[in-house]
């Protein structure tokens, strides 16, 4: 089970059509800006630097954001990635979820020295545990435990065997 909140709305409208009453216009409009610099910046340190004083995530050194790479746009601070992580190219991290009749909003914790492949998808409430990887197009649902390989959708979780030289 992912750790979200849940927001009911009432009414006939999805709560998306009324999404500047739980996020600000002008928020949402810094943020787009940050974000959409930030995936094409090709500097990882100035990247990082720009999402954490910029947008309020938490990011460990040594870690690497990819091209293209889309964080949330309305609960980027909800974000924590750990020390000399890789997020893979293409992959999209998400915060909140909008559905009919409510909306959800949850953290997504990934650990130190995760490998995140390309065009992964990160669903609210989860946690991504150290020395974990991701295989590219994984739909990351549910909590991937330490040092586990994690690939598909629906998504395949197995411990990563040691190898000894």
């Amino acid at each position: 089970m992912r750790r979200t909140k849940r927001f009911e709305t009432k009414g006939d409208v999805n709560p998306l059509w009324k999404v500047y009453r739980t996020v600000s216009f002008g928020r949402t409009l810094k943020n787009t800006l940050i974000i959409e610099f930030g995936r094409i910046f090709p500097f990882m340190g100035v990247k990082r630097w720009l999402y954490q004083h910029g947008l309020g995530m938490s990011i460990g050194a040594n870690t690497s954001i990819a091209y293209k790479v889309t964080v949330d746009l309305f609960y980027p601070e909800k974000i924590t990635i750990g020390q000399n992580s890789v997020i893979g190219f293409h992959t999209t991290i998400l915060t909140h979820e909008y559905l009919i009749k409510e909306y959800r909003v949850g953290e997504v914790v990934i650990g130190d020295a995760v490998m995140i492949g390309a065009n992964v998808t990160i669903l609210p409430g989860v946690r991504i545990g150290d020395g974990a990887v991701i295989g590219a197009g994984t739909v990351v649902s549910k909590d991937v435990p330490t040092k586990c390989f994690a690939r598909g959708n629906p998504m395949i979780i197995n411990e990563i065997e040691e190898v000894a030289l």
